[in-house]
């Protein structure tokens, strides 16, 4: 079993119909084949408890009976507070505490054995190259930085299991993820696929947890 970490765009309308054109019918498609292929690979998710595709795929993921939506919620947080996530708690079986905002938006990613990106935006972005820079320092590619997952939080997995990757869900993107982040990812001994639809995800899963 894997725990997928789900990262993509907040504002639907803006990402996906306007930006990349997809219509409201083939979106929802997407959304629901997606989630049910969570759901019968029976791994675990964990995402950002905020609007966005992800909350729409763990909706979906609990209407499929998946095995456990975790939410992450940096319930300490002094400067920017959290009221405007407790709409989206009620999925949730599990909320795991990041502390605050900032130490989000690096541990997000690492909190899955595999990060599932579904758009690429200042968010999502942001929390790939953070996530993929910490499993650098935990691959000991940082001289006389000696870290481990555990230590950045009790929850963090990226590694534990498979070596740490990334699902890039080509549907939702307009163009490839920029070459360079690419070259660092690998370099840092990530993986990084390319998912075509829901039906190779399924299989990429399936290589994964074998």
């Amino acid at each position: 079993m894997l725990r997928v970490s789900l990262t993509g765009p907040g504002n639907i309308d803006h990402h996906f119909s306007k930006l990349l054109n997809i219509p409201t019918n083939k979106f929802e498609k997407h959304v629901n084949e997606i989630a049910k292929v969570l759901a019968d690979s029976g791994n675990e998710i964990i995402f950002l408890l905020d609007r966005g595709v992800a909350f729409e795929i763990a909706k979906k993921y609990k209407e499929f009976n998946g095995r456990k939506v975790f939410g992450a919620v940096p319930k300490q947080d002094k400067n920017f507070g959290i009221k405007h996530l407790q709409p989206y708690i009620t999925i949730v079986d599990e909320i795991i505490d990041t502390d605050n905002w900032y130490k989000q938006d690096m541990i997000n990613a690492i909190l899955g054995d595999v990060v599932l990106m579904l758009g690429n935006s200042l968010g999502s972005l942001r929390e790939i190259t953070a996530g993929f820079y910490l499993y650098k320092l935990f691959q000991g590619e940082k001289p006389k930085v000696d870290v481990t997952n555990k230590r950045i939080h009790k929850d963090a997995v990226a590694g534990d299991n498979i070596p740490f990757t990334l699902l890039i869900y080509k549907p939702f993107f307009k163009k490839k993820l920029n070459y360079e982040i690419e070259v660092y990812i690998k370099k840092s001994k990530g993986q990084i696929f390319y998912i075509k639809n829901a039906r190779h995800l399924k299989k990429i899963l399936e290589l994964l947890s074998a």
